[in-house]
C-alpha cells in the first residue's frame, strides 16, 4: 500500500510538472515575441485572442494541421526519432531541478521537486549531453547539406562550451560540498553565490546560452547560411517538437541559474514557489533581451571565445577558488 501511494503521488506530481512546462514554454514563445517586439518598436502578436494571448493555441493547431514531410533519401527512422529525442531530454532534465522546501502532509514528506536526486547537477549536465544526439541524428538523417552542416556545427559547439560550463559550476559545488541542488540552495541561507562567484555566474550563463544555441550563439541555425540548419526538412508538429525543446531548455536553465546562483526559492514575505518562477522568469528576460540585443558571432569568434577565453577563465576560477577555501577553510 506504501509503495502504491508513493507511485501514485509520483505520477501525479509528474503528470503536474510536464502539464506546467508545456503551458510555460508555449507561453515562453509569445512573451519573447512581445518582448521582442517592444525592444524593436513595433507590436507583437494581438489578432489572436485579447492581447493576442491566444496565439500560443492558434500556433499549436497550425503545427498539428501541417503535412509531415520526410524528404526522399533520408533515414526514416533516425529523422522521425530525432526530434523527440531533443524535446524528451529537455524535459527529463527539470525532473531533478527543485522548485520549493520540503512540506509535511498528513505526515508524509512531499519533495519540492519531481525527485530529489542527490546527483542532481550530474544528470542535468547528462541530459543536456545526450540532447546533442538529436540535433546530430536530425541533421545527418536528413539527406541535406545544409542540416548536416547545422548539426556539425552543434556537435562542435556542444564539445567546445561543455567543458567550461562544467569547470564554470566546480566553485559552487567546492563551496556547498554537495552535487545535490536542494543542498546547494541550502547552502545559501545567508548569501546567494551569486555574490560571491560572479565569474561563475558569467561563465555559466555564456556557456549555457551556447550550448542552448541561443543567439549570439545559433551557428547550428544561422539562417542566413543554412536556411534553418539541422532542422531546415522539418515540417508540422516535429519541427515543434524541436521548437519545444529549445523553450524547455530556457526554463530548465533559468531553474539552475535560480538554485546554483540566486538562492533558489528562498526570498523574504513571498511564498517560496512564487520566488522561484520570479527568479526563473528573471533569467528568461535576461536571455530574451541578449537575443534583441547582441549580434550572430562568425564561428570563428564562437570557438576563440570557448577555446582561448572562457576556458582558461574557467579554470583559473577553480584554482583560485581552491586556493581560497584551502587558505580559509569554513568552519
Amino acid at each position: 500500500m506504501e509503495l502504491l501511494t508513493y507511485l501514485a503521488l509520483m505520477g501525479l506530481k509528474s503528470i503536474a510538472v510536464l502539464g506546467f512546462l508545456l503551458f510555460a514554454a508555449s507561453y515562453l514563445v509569445l512573451g519573447e515575441r512581445k518582448l521582442l517586439a517592444r525592444f524593436q518598436v513595433r507590436y507583437g502578436p494581438n489578432r489572436a485572442g485579447p492581447w493576442g494571448l491566444l496565439q500560443p493555441i492558434a500556433d499549436m493547431i497550425k503545427l498539428l494541421a501541417k503535412e509531415d514531410i520526410v524528404p526522399q533519401g533520408a533515414d526514416r527512422k533516425l529523422f522521425l526519432l530525432a526530434p523527440a529525442l531533443v524535446a524528451t531530454t529537455a524535459l527529463l532534465s527539470f525532473g531533478a531541478v527543485p522548485w520549493g522546501p520540503e512540506l509535511v502532509l498528513g505526515g508524509r514528506k512531499i519533495e519540492g521537486a519531481v525527485a530529489d536526486v542527490q546527483v542532481g547537477l550530474l544528470y542535468i549536465f547528462a541530459m543536456s549531453s545526450l540532447s546533442v544526439y538529436g540535433i546530430a541524428l536530425g541533421g545527418w538523417a536528413s539527406n541535406s547539406k545544409y542540416s548536416l552542416l547545422g548539426a556539425v556545427r552543434g556537435a562542435a559547439q556542444m564539445i567546445s562550451y561543455e567543458i567550461s560550463l562544467g569547470l564554470s559550476l566546480a566553485p559552487i559545488v567546492m563551496l556547498s560540498g554537495s552535487f545535490s541542488l536542494r543542498e546547494i540552495v541550502e547552502a545559501q541561507e545567508k548569501v546567494p553565490f551569486g555574490l560571491i562567484q560572479p565569474v561563475s555566474l558569467f561563465l555559466f550563463l555564456t556557456s549555457a546560452l551556447a550550448e542552448i544555441k541561443r543567439i549570439p550563439f545559433d551557428l547550428p541555425e544561422a539562417e542566413n547560411e543554412l536556411v534553418a540548419g539541422y532542422h531546415t526538412e522539418y515540417s508540422g508538429m516535429r519541427f515543434g517538437l524541436f521548437f519545444l525543446g529549445e523553450y524547455v531548455n530556457i526554463i530548465v536553465l533559468g531553474g539552475v541559474v535560480a538554485n546554483m546562483f540566486l538562492g533558489g526559492w528562498k526570498g523574504p514575505l513571498l511564498p517560496p514557489l512564487l520566488w522561484f518562477v520570479i527568479k526563473v522568469l528573471a533569467v528568461a528576460f535576461f536571455l530574451i533581451w541578449v537575443r534583441a540585443t547582441l549580434p550572430r558571432l562568425r564561428y570563428d569568434q564562437l570557438m576563440h571565445l570557448g577555446w582561448k577565453l572562457l576556458l582558461p577563465l574557467s579554470v583559473l576560477n577553480v584554482i583560485l577558488t581552491g586556493a581560497v577555501l584551502a587558505a580559509w577553510p569554513k568552519s
